[in-house]
């Protein structure tokens, strides 16, 4: 009975070594690839900083000033007037605005953007502005007023 006992013991034992020494095994491999990811972070991140540093350095107004002044002959480059300058209020109307500006202006309801129906029966600003601007009447499958954000 004793030595089945200790049969017994010693299988048990090998078993839980086996085991144990699996899972350090693959412990040991799991650490090894987090210091790759570790290394391929670091890399990733310096090479963000270099490329950063790079990008500075070829924007610097003086830089370009110099690259405009010395490529002046070949890319015919011209100042910009303040009057091309613009803002996003003073851009022509969208599509889906035109009905919406129209409705407003014929006092309809202020949520026009919400129905087709306020759009189609507004009234148009002049007869020239019917004839050049597609209106959702002419295509109502086309186009649907209220899709633009603002």
């Amino acid at each position: 009975m004793f030595r089945t006992f200790d049969i017994f013991l010693i299988v048990i034992m090998t078993v839980a070594a086996t085991i144990t020494y699996s899972i350090k095994h693959k412990a040991e491999g799991v650490l090894e690839d987090v210091h790759k990811l570790d290394a391929e972070i670091k890399l990733e991140k310096d090479t963000i900083d270099l490329l950063k540093a790079d990008w500075a350095l070829a924007t610097q107004p003086n830089r370009l000033a110099r690259l405009a002044d010395t490529f002046k002959g070949d890319l015919k480059l011209q100042l910009t007037d303040s009057n091309q300058i613009i803002r996003p209020k003073e851009l022509p109307m969208m599509k889906a605005d035109v009905g919406l500006a129209d409705a407003e202006a014929a006092g309809l309801a202020p949520d026009a953007r919400k129905t087709d129906e306020v759009v189609r029966s507004a009234p148009a600003r002049n007869d020239t502005a019917k004839a050049s601007i597609p209106t959702p009447m002419s295509k109502p499958d086309s186009i649907k007023t209220g899709s633009v954000k603002h």
